[in-house]
């Protein structure tokens, strides 16, 4: 267990890092233009050394869970898949429109809202329409997010023929009172079926997302949830800090704050459900991250080939990343875009025979040397300070960068910061030290939720 007081005083509100500069510091509105190209000029260049990962925001969700922070829409019309499909694959074209050869997809994921909301014709009918444009690499890693209540055999089954062989099923909590208050009503046998069909139809790995710190959770009831997961023995276990932000996210109003644990309380349900992951041999992996021995996440931490971006940590090595759908983000070596973020928007864009993109930054040398230290420290807990950045670091990074080693997060060598086996439940905090947006801000950081 890690000291109470250690970890009181590094939850503070610090982003995830899966963007440097996170995504509230990016402009409102952006040149498409300089977008489109940058993008060319990075696709003629990544394509060809390790080919590009593929984002795609499925936003359609039949009712509201109200933890949810996500870009969503409730309804219960499936009648809208057909037009979100259509302009999804026109937005495609416009990108296959901007490369000059085929584009080679390493990686693809269907996230959402609720991917598997789609009816497996409808999916068929988008993935038919972007991979026969494409080329597939043969070590490609292909993954969705599934709704343990409606996604079905012939969901799995389709997206298996497509090459997905990695699932994340949202599970979250297993306790009734809080599936009650979450609106998430999922009982624990549909769990047990889903995830055995995925196996026996011959899904590789299988991540259940849990998250700690909802409404009216206990240490009891992070136990039960936990020791039910650990009967399913899921290859990968992603296990989030629950985060409060009623100012952007309307739905978590619907509940009673004082239902929600915080503080040490909060704290104890982090440690809790840490313990029992580490006792059944998952290993901790990065930020929120745990891992079986024989899944191919464990083993890119031990290889150095562990990668981080808008999709979280993956195995593959890509430079660019293509989203598309509503609010999808899009990043290049020299620039983070993002779609627009309603429905309405979307399409306006697309109808017009334009790119989405709205909001967006241009990377500087800066951005693109400190947001470096922040990716190396996420996946690989080192990294090692280049001597023109050292004006910066002194001025703006040594001051916190000292506070961590002498709680023994961090061993500075020189040019040469390590993460120390305690320091790497402060991944967040750590990478916060080379934030220079967050240093130099004089406003506060309100908009991101507390490490732990």
């Amino acid at each position: 267990m890690i000291d109470l007081k250690l970890l009181q005083k590094y939850n503070v509100p610090v982003p995830r890092y899966t963007s440097y500069p996170t995504v509230p510091n990016w402009k409102e509105k952006i040149d498409t233009g300089k977008w489109m190209d940058v993008f060319q000029i990075d696709f003629g260049i990544g394509n060809k050394q390790s080919g590009i990962s593929l984002y795609i925001h499925l936003p359609f969700c039949e009712s509201l869970c109200t933890y949810c922070g996500c870009n969503k829409k409730i309804t219960t019309n499936h009648n809208v898949e057909g037009e979100y499909v259509k302009a999804v694959l026109e937005e495609w074209r416009l990108y296959l429109n901007l490369m000059n050869e085929k584009p080679l997809i390493r990686e693809l994921h269907l996230g959402g809202g609720t991917p598997t909301f789609f009816s497996p014709a409808n999916l068929q009918l988008l993935l038919s329409g972007i991979l026969e444009t494409a080329i597939v690499h043969r070590e490609h890693e292909f993954g969705f997010e599934g709704h343990p209540n409606n996604t079905t055999k012939e969901h799995l089954e389709l997206l298996y023929r497509f090459g997905f062989h990695r699932v994340s099923f949202g599970i979250q909590d297993n306790d009734p009172e809080v599936q009650r208050i979450i609106n998430r009503i999922q009982p624990f046998e549909n769990v047990q079926y889903i995830t055995s069909t995925a196996r026996e139809i011959g899904y590789k790995s299988v991540n259940f997302d849990l998250i700690y710190g909802l409404p009216l959770q206990s240490v009891d009831s992070i136990v039960r949830t936990a020791e039910q997961v650990m009967s399913l023995k899921p290859d990968r276990i992603a296990f989030y800090s629950y985060a409060h932000v009623p100012w952007t996210s309307r739905g978590q109003r619907l509940f009673d704050e004082h239902d929600l644990p915080l503080g040490n309380e909060k704290i104890q349900l982090y440690q809790t459900g840490k313990q029992v992951f580490i006792e059944n041999g998952y290993h901790d992996i990065g930020m929120d991250h745990f891992a079986l021995p024989s899944d191919d996440l464990y083993k890119a931490s031990l290889s150095g080939k562990l990668h981080r971006n808008f999709m979280g940590y993956t195995t593959q090595q890509t430079d660019t990343l293509i989203g598309l759908g509503v609010s999808s983000i899009s990043s290049s070596p020299h620039a983070l875009v993002q779609n627009a973020k309603t429905i309405h928007n979307y399409y306006q864009h697309i109808s017009d025979k334009k790119l989405a993109v709205e909001k967006g930054h241009f990377l500087s040398a800066e951005d693109i040397s400190f947001g470096r230290y922040i990716l190396d420290i996420s996946c690989a807990g080192r990294t090692r300070f280049r001597p023109d950045d050292m004006a910066l670091i002194n001025r703006y990074c040594l001051p916190q960068l000292l506070s961590l080693e002498a709680d023994k997060l961090i061993v500075l060598k020189g040019d040469e910061l390590v993460v120390t086996e305690l320091g790497a439940s402060f991944l967040r905090n750590i990478c916060s030290a080379f934030d220079l947006f967050l240093s130099r801000s004089a406003t506060g950081q309100r908009q991101f939720s507390n490490a732990i």
